[in-house]
């Protein structure tokens, strides 16, 4: 590998001088020089200029798991809250898409409310909320989110901002980061992914923002609650199979009074 030293890039988590570790075409056109921090293990491309051509389509057209993700993580969520959270309390899915996660949050009886600046709520129609509102949540949510940051600890810190914990998904690369061509989650065909952490990252990340780091698999949680590790596994793992449906049951879900709720908006 070879330090970049002539331009002074250093790792945008941690600051560390940084190092060249492949180029690798972007778009299937664009030659990238990719950076990897070896003392945090976050990697990230030298330079970001083709976002607005890989938006032309806010979600990727690859992404063809995003129903089965949204089903999964809305029953591995709905256990999380209900056993470690303020079940009453007000939660926030950042850049939720089409709105899928937050309708189907609402109708297990917790009150998610929807945020996303690039894509329509088609599915959760009326319970949009502003960043800027000053509104603080429980809990956050940001699935297959974080791979997407140009400038993570902005984005990081204002999540940070609204509330004291934020859940996320993304996969973490290994201790010895794959070559453009052995990993798929790199993503460099479609150019939307631009920020890949390693374990090592979020732990830094956790300790910068004075939260608890709690992993299993690609679902990480920062929080300032003190959550077993183990127990936490334990639930992201069984707690759909065996809690999803008594949770459901005991909330209460809000599809009735949600639908209620938007007849009497339209009446005024």
């Amino acid at each position: 590998m070879e330090q970049i030293k002539q331009n002074h890039l250093t790792c945008k988590i941690c600051g560390h001088p940084v190092d060249k570790y492949f180029n690798t075409p972007v778009l299937r056109k664009y030659p990238v020089d990719i950076l990897h921090c070896p003392n945090c293990g976050f990697l990230f491309p030298a330079e970001v200029f083709w976002l607005k051509e890989a938006y032309q389509h806010p979600i990727n057209l690859e992404d063809t798991g995003m129903l089965e993700r949204n089903i999964k993580f809305a029953k591995i969520i709905s256990v999380i809250l209900y056993c470690f959270f303020k079940r009453q309390g007000q939660f926030l899915d950042f850049a939720g898409g089409y709105g899928i996660f937050t309708r189907l949050m609402r109708d297990a009886g917790f009150q998610f409310y929807w945020n996303d600046p690039h894509t329509p709520n088609l599915f959760a129609r009326g319970c949009e909320s502003e960043l800027n509102s000053g509104q603080k949540f429980e809990l956050i949510t940001a699935f297959e989110v974080f791979e997407h940051f140009e400038n993570p600890l902005e984005e990081i810190s204002r999540l940070c901002s609204l509330s004291d914990n934020l859940l996320f998904s993304t996969l973490l690369l290994p201790s010895r980061p794959p070559e453009a061509s052995e990993w798929w989650y790199y993503g460099f065909e479609h150019g939307q992914h631009i920020s890949f952490y390693s374990r090592k990252t979020l732990e830094i990340l956790a300790q910068k923002y004075q939260r608890n780091l709690l992993s299993s698999h690609n679902l990480h949680l920062f929080t300032t609650k003190k959550i077993p590790s183990l127990l936490y596994q334990f639930m992201v793992k069984a707690g759909p199979i065996f809690l999803y449906l008594p949770v459901k049951g005991l909330m209460g879900s809000l599809t009735t009074r949600d639908a209620e709720a938007i007849r009497e908006r339209i009446k005024i």
